[in-house]
């Protein structure tokens, strides 16, 4: 899953989303990130053909007991309220927002095999997952004669690199793909302390942004001295040529 180029808005075809994306102000916006997706599909254009469309389940989408989780009953209802308001009949992607230690391997693989039969799902993947829990995902889903997860989805950036602990090694033993979140830290990597000299710096003063930075300041300030001597934007990231082996 990528995009045909990195630095042309145009040429995106990769859209990650979550069913509760939209929610997290605490006003009932859950689900606001795919009606705007879904919008965005009813245009026309071939948009959803040339897209692929990743989205996730497990956070919470009501008050109810089964209304989170990776419950086959929740997952079931997840992902007919998510495909509503995508406006499409299938997900390529479809992620475990995070682990569910309630609810049996079982009990999950069941309900994801259903919906791959249905064609609802193409693929399935996970997201804020330790090493072990994607041996244990990847086991049970062997034992069934299901593909499994074919993504891990863990945020990984130069000021956050405990996925290289155990998590990069297991999605290479398993041969999973990697799709890194919060590559800039929220922000922080983005050469903010020039934004903020600049005056251009669009973050506000609080949140976890804000705590990251004072936490960091002397490693942010050495990284952007780094950049400038290079002569490349803070911002513009060279990831590695790394392939699952």
């Amino acid at each position: 899953m990528s995009t045909s180029a990195r630095r042309t808005p145009a040429s995106i075809n990769f859209f990650d989303t979550a069913d509760i994306y939209g929610g997290e102000d605490g006003a009932g916006g859950a689900g606001r990130t795919e009606q705007i997706i879904g919008r965005w599909f009813a245009t026309g254009g071939g948009r959803r053909d040339r897209t692929v469309l990743a989205t996730k389940v497990y956070g919470p989408m009501g008050d109810g007991p089964n209304d989170r989780g990776l419950s086959a009953l929740h997952i079931r209802r997840a992902v007919e309220a998510s495909l509503k308001r995508l406006q499409t009949d299938y997900v390529d992607l479809y992620q475990m927002h995070h682990i569910d230690r309630e609810t049996p391997w079982d009990e999950i693989w069941e309900a994801f095999s259903v919906l791959h039969r249905q064609g609802k799902v193409l693929y399935f993947g996970s997201s804020n997952f330790a090493g072990w829990h994607i041996a244990q995902a990847q086991e049970a889903a062997r034992n069934r004669h299901f593909l499994g997860l074919v993504s891990e989805q863990s945020i990984y950036n130069l000021m956050s690199r405990w996925a290289e602990l155990e998590v990069l090694p297991a999605v290479r033993h398993y041969g999973l793909g990697v799709i890194p979140w919060s590559p800039l830290h929220g922000g922080v990597l983005s050469g903010v302390l020039r934004k903020q000299q600049e005056g251009t710096a669009t973050r506000s003063g609080t949140g976890l942004w804000a705590a990251a930075l004072k936490e960091r300041r002397a490693s942010v300030e050495e990284y952007e001295k780094l950049c400038a001597d290079l002569g490349e934007d803070p911002a513009h990231e060279r990831w590695p040529n790394w392939t699952a082996r």
